[in-house]
């Protein structure tokens, strides 16, 4: 049985661009390199039928060691919690204080790109401390 090497994620959304951009600023991912014969993404999305321009968009991981993550617009809306979200590790090792710290500041930094604090998880005997955030069309992820 050969086992799974790499994956993506795959994320439905209004507006694949602006969310894959916000997922950028997010992971520090950058998006992939243009197929051949296009100078940027804008030129490659001019050249597909009306009804697919703007309808996906990814992003990568410039260490090549992260999922790459796709964005592809659907017709419906986010109705509900999502069946499965990120966590961004971001106080792996920390606790107390110094993890509150961490969580705070990212989530200060992720504002301005449109991201929406949800609830702050305190830590209990089984968990360290969390922060439920929502990207820029309200799904939800983890700084944890």
């Amino acid at each position: 049985m050969t086992s799974v090497r790499q994956f993506q994620v795959t994320v439905d959304c209004a507006e694949p661009e602006r969310v894959a951009r916000f997922w950028c600023e997010v992971l520090g991912y950058v998006v992939p390199p243009t197929p051949p014969g296009f100078a940027t993404w804008d030129d490659f999305d001019r050249s597909l039928p009306p009804e697919q321009q703007g309808s996906a968009y990814a992003c990568v991981d410039p260490s090549g060691v992260g999922p790459r993550l796709f964005f592809q617009r659907v017709p419906e809306g986010k109705v509900a919690k999502n069946r499965l979200h990120l966590d961004v590790r971001i106080g792996t090792g920390m606790v107390g204080a110094e993890r509150l710290a961490a969580l705070e500041a990212e989530c200060a930094r992720l504002l301005p790109f449109g991201a929406s604090r949800v609830r702050l998880l305190v830590a209990d005997e089984h968990n360290e401390s969390c922060l439920v955030m929502q990207d820029v069309e309200g799904n939800e992820f983890c700084l944890d």
